[in-house]
This record gives structure tokens, sequence and C-alpha cells, in this order.
């Protein structure tokens, strides 16, 4: 079993990075269902915002269309096997500002639902002994299908809102087994490094 391992980005364009086991561990304060390194990235616009913030924003959900990020194409960010392909979950609105604390206190119940009330839409990539897992995808996006082996910069599927996310992301974790019950979590990097919270990574098509 690999001690970590090294990713490709899943995307082109300007993402900010959110949630990094590069500032804490675990990166997104629990260790539920392997998810001690995972890391999130957020689709920007060029002015580095998800989506413009009017007073609407902390007052009501936000159509998740409204985001810049919404619907952009996922690419893969490993050479493997999809041994899990998900995508009939629903795109659900955004969260910001009062909504999101009423958002927050519903997230025990996301949790007692198990692992797809969390990750939503997904894709799991065997490689090499380490599965890879990409979340919060867009409903019936999804360009590959189990069993098929991807190289990396397959387009994957598209960045969506669903699952346990306040807003249009990807989540990405590697774990040591597709059964996430008993995964254990696996330690990862892109291009040999690990981004800290707040960084822009910016790739040109």
């Amino acid at each position: 079993m690999a001690a970590s391992i090294d990713l490709e980005y899943p995307f082109t364009g300007r993402w900010i990075v959110q949630n990094s086991p590069a500032n804490r561990v675990p990166s997104h304060g629990t260790a539920l269902l392997a998810t001690s390194y995972a890391i999130d990235f957020v689709p920007a616009d060029g002015a580095g915002r998800s989506a413009p913030i009017t007073f609407s924003s902390f007052i009501r959900p936000e159509p998740a269309e409204k985001f810049s990020g919404f619907g952009r194409m996922l690419l893969t960010p490993v050479e493997g096997i999809v041994v899990s392909a998900h995508d009939t979950e629903p795109d659900h609105p955004a969260y910001r500002g009062l909504p999101s604390i009423g958002y927050a206190l519903t997230q025990q119940r996301r949790a007692r639902a198990g692992w797809i009330a969390l990750a939503g839409n997904h894709v799991l990539i065997e490689s090499d002994g380490v599965v890879v897992a990409l979340c919060h995808l867009q409903q019936g996006s999804l360009k590959v299908r189990t069993g098929q082996r991807v190289q990396i910069g397959t387009g994957l599927a598209r960045c969506g809102n669903s699952g346990n996310s306040t807003e249009p992301h990807v989540h990405i974790q590697a774990i040591t087994t597709p059964d996430i019950e008993r995964a254990a979590a696996v330690p990862l990097t892109f291009r040999g490094t690990l981004p800290r919270n707040g960084a822009v990574i910016d790739i040109s098509d």
C-alpha cells in the first residue's frame, strides 16, 4: 500500500484551495469516512470570486447556476480504473451568509445518512492500490463508467453542488479501499506539493 499519492490537478482555469490538510489534519475537522487528508477546490472567476456577492446572498439560498464554476469540466487526476461512478443525486442551492448557518445545522442528518448523502455525485478511481474520490459532481454529468480505464486529463464529469456542499466545488480524497466504511485516509499531493488554504491554482488550458 502506497504511503501517499501524487495527483495532477483535475481542472483547468482558476480555483481556490479550501480545507487543505497542509493547514490542519483532519482537514475537514473530522476523520469520518476517511476524510483526514481531503481537500477542496472552489472554482473562481477572473476576479477571484466563486460568485458575486449581493445582499440576497446573505439572507437566502442562491441558485447553483449563479456560480461561475457550476458545470465546469473536471479532469481525471490519475491513471487508473473507475471502481464506482454515481451521478443521480440532485444539485441543490448554494448557501452563504445566514443560510449557511441553517445548512450547517443539518450536517448531522447528512452524516447519519451515509456516504452518498455527504459525497453526492462522485467517482472513485483505483490506482496502484489507492482509491481517489472526486465528489459533489453535477447531476447527470459523468463521462466515465465503472470498469473503465482512464488516463490523466480524461474528461470526467462537471463541477456540481450535490451532497454535503454549500457552493459548487470539488472535494478530493484518497483512501485505501472503495469500501468507504472500512477505508483509511491516504495523504495526497498535487504535482509534488500540497497547497495551503487560500492559494489560487490557475492552470491554463
